[in-house]
């Protein structure tokens, strides 16, 4: 793979510029498989119907609470093509990182548990458990990457927008055949 070039790559960031994603905060994630390719079940009568690989992507959405001890889950909804979800970060472990204050290392990066250290590792998890079951349960094999390259995220600044997420998250499957990701694959 080549290096990063920007007078060549031409990759503009959705991240908010100068935010630490490290710091408390509850953020919405929207993931959308490679080409939103449905894997993960089907939309039946307004109702979402989780098949196996589905399921899976569940099972490790709850795990985000057990690798990360300042994740919390909040509302989620995994879609046939995408999921929606909602991650509280409550702060920094101090048993990890005594010294916490918010700052970058010498190297640059944020100390704690970055958004974007957390999504990688749920994709990681999830891609690597739906390759086995591709080989063991003959699952339905996905072209090139389970999922896309990058992710959506809001950073939610109050509870009222975060009743409104929590809202969105639960109707979607009511909204699917209007929803962006929707798909009749």
């Amino acid at each position: 793979m080549n290096k990063y070039n920007p007078n060549l790559h031409h990759r503009r960031s959705i991240r908010l510029r100068g935010y630490d994603y490290s710091q408390p905060g509850a953020y919405f994630i929207t993931l959308c498989t490679q080409n939103r390719e449905c894997l993960f079940g089907n939309v039946v009568d307004e109702k979402m119907i989780l098949n196996d690989a589905g399921k899976m992507i569940e099972k490790w959405y709850f795990e985000f609470q057990k690798k990360f001890s300042v994740i919390q889950c909040d509302q989620y909804i995994i879609m046939p093509n995408h999921m929606h979800f909602i991650i509280i970060n409550v702060g920094a472990d101090l048993g990890v990182c005594p010294e916490n204050t918010g700052e970058h290392n010498l190297k640059g990066e944020h100390i704690g548990s970055p958004l974007r250290d957390i999504i990688r590792w749920f994709k990681t998890m999830t891609t690597n458990e739906y390759i086995r079951n591709v080989k063991n349960n003959e699952w339905k094999p996905f072209n090139g990457k389970l999922w896309q390259r990058n992710y959506y995220e809001h950073i939610i600044r109050n509870e009222k927008e975060l009743n409104k997420i929590r809202e969105y998250i639960i109707n979607n499957p009511l909204k699917w055949g209007l929803d962006k990701y929707y798909s009749e694959k």
